[in-house]
């Protein structure tokens, strides 16, 4: 399949995946086998982007580890390996990728004038700073970073720099090893978003990955089902839709793919009535349940809030649902933009719904592993699902579902979304706590601008957004009322 990769690390990744899901398909994939995917990635002696050829191929062979479920407990790659594919922990640091940036969170620069006020010293509480030739010098040792020497500087001179993957993480769980400088990844503050993997410009964060038994169920011809996210609209570009997606994965050996948008409008009716209730009972505000992400993040930051989330499944688990009532062995697979969806179907009341998760970037290691070109397959009949269901894909989406469903039965509780993404949460949810939210429901996402921006997206967010819209803005839906999709689901169980 020709694809444009618009990073390096992205066709890395890919070639990775695909290499790996080859190796499942034709059930060649052991420890030796890994060993030689980055000799088939990486030929000839002279190195592309490291500093040399040998450091490459261990980052490579530590990225097909981890990829087959395997993560390396050690600097090298061929060290002792830990089975991870039963682990909770999602996100993962790959050691030998780690540059271990050579970062200090506050450095005085060339716009120092030297002053005499020296308001700098006088605001460091530790004596970090004295001055060598007239300027002022930060003692990196002696430093603890509280950013006061900063704030008082009257030339703005003192520059803030943190590690791309430690500014991005929303919960704290990126820490820096003392000893070597590694990133490290707290678990207990982790909600597996993936934005530190996104963030991080070397690739040295990654994710656990299903490819290789979703492979073998495909290769095996298996009884599965593929449940795709309302944010695969865009990601093949402006002119693949909807048909050639589904054309696209029934030729991958899913015996049919189902819009997990389909079960966003059965979602947006069962979240709206809960809504509603809840407000008639006198709560405050409630939280939308659809993101995992923000889900955990709540339960881990803010635990006394945690009885705001939504008791409403999310469309992922509304739709696999949907298809084990309908075919009780069926396998479902959900293909998506998120890591921490993999970490939602091990939660043990929603664990009977979806057997794997894998991202899109995985989606097009697996087409590329079975041969199938995506812009080549015929646009085939798919669901009908809303223009609504699919907006979900996007932030301010869901808040527009439910928008369009009060006003259309005419609720009189007013509805007074209020939207937040990443790094705004930590603002959104410490005003909810001390009762001064302004309004009385949370659309919280935990990827900037919604799912087009997970981190398991193909191409940039703005190209994605375009495609998205454009995708969506052809949908023959306009209402969620009006989907007949909805009734399948009256007997389906949407609570958590």
């Amino acid at each position: 399949m020709d694809f444009q990769f618009e990073t390096q690390l992205k066709k890395l990744k890919h070639e990775v995946l695909k290499n790996v899901a080859i190796l499942a398909k034709e059930d060649r994939l052991n420890l030796d086998s890994l060993e030689k995917v980055p000799y088939e990635i990486i030929s000839g002696d002279k190195a592309q982007y490291r500093c040399c050829v040998y450091k490459e191929r261990a980052i490579v062979e530590e990225r097909a580890k981890l990829a087959a479920g395997y993560l390396a407990d050690g600097d090298r790659a061929d060290e002792k390996l830990i089975d991870i594919k039963d682990s909770e922990q999602i996100i993962y640091v790959i050691g030998a990728a780690c540059d271990r940036c050579p970062i200090n969170k506050f450095v005085v620069t060339e716009a120092c004038r030297g002053c005499l006020a020296h308001k700098c010293k006088e605001a460091c509480a530790v004596n970090a700073i004295t001055y060598i030739n007239g300027r002022a010098y930060i003692n990196q040792e002696t430093c603890k970073e509280c950013g006061m020497c900063k704030k008082a500087c009257p030339y703005d001179a003192i520059s803030e720099v943190m590690r791309p993957c430690k500014v991005s993480c929303p919960t704290g769980a990126l820490d820096i090893d003392p000893d070597d400088r590694r990133a490290v990844i707290k678990e207990e503050d982790c909600v597996n978003c993936g934005r530190c993997m996104g963030a991080c410009p070397f690739g040295a964060i990654s994710d656990k990955s299903s490819i290789v038994p979703v492979t073998k169920s495909l290769a095996s011809g298996e009884n599965i089902y593929a449940v795709v996210a309302p944010a695969i609209a865009g990601q093949f570009g402006m002119t693949v839709n909807y048909g050639q997606i589904k054309d696209a994965i029934i030729k991958l050996g899913f015996k049919d793919m189902v819009e997990a948008a389909c079960g966003a409008d059965a979602v947006t009716v069962h979240e709206s009535n809960e809504f509603v209730e809840r407000m008639e009972k006198g709560d405050k505000y409630m939280t939308n349940s659809c993101c995992p992400g923000f889900l955990s993040f709540v339960e881990k930051k803010y635990p006394d809030q945690v009885e705001r989330i939504s008791g409403t499944v999310s469309p992922m688990v509304a739709t696999g649902r949907l298809i084990k009532a309908n075919d009780p062995n069926a396998k479902v697979v959900f293909i998506g933009p998120c890591t921490a969806k993999k970490s939602e179907i091990m939660n043990p009341k929603v664990k009977d719904s979806v057997d794997y998760v894998i991202t899109f970037e995985e989606l097009i290691a697996l087409l590329d592993a079975f041969d199938v070109d995506i812009k080549n397959c015929e646009s085939v009949e798919v669901d009908d699902a809303s223009i609504f269901g699919r907006g979900f894909g996007a932030s301010g989406g869901l808040t527009a579902a439910i928008q369009n469903y009060v006003k259309e039965k005419d609720v009189k509780i007013e509805f007074k979304p209020v939207k937040a993404c990443g790094l705004e949460l930590k603002k959104m949810m410490t005003l909810a706590k001390v009762g001064k939210l302004p309004g009385n429901f949370i659309e919280g996402m935990m990827c900037d601008g919604g799912c087009i921006n997970g981190a398991g997206v193909i191409g940039t967010s703005m190209k994605a957004k375009a495609a998205f819209n454009k995708a969506n803005s052809s949908a023959s839906r306009k209402t969620v009322l009006s989907n007949e999709k909805i009734e399948q689901f009256k007997d389906i169980e949407l609570e958590k």
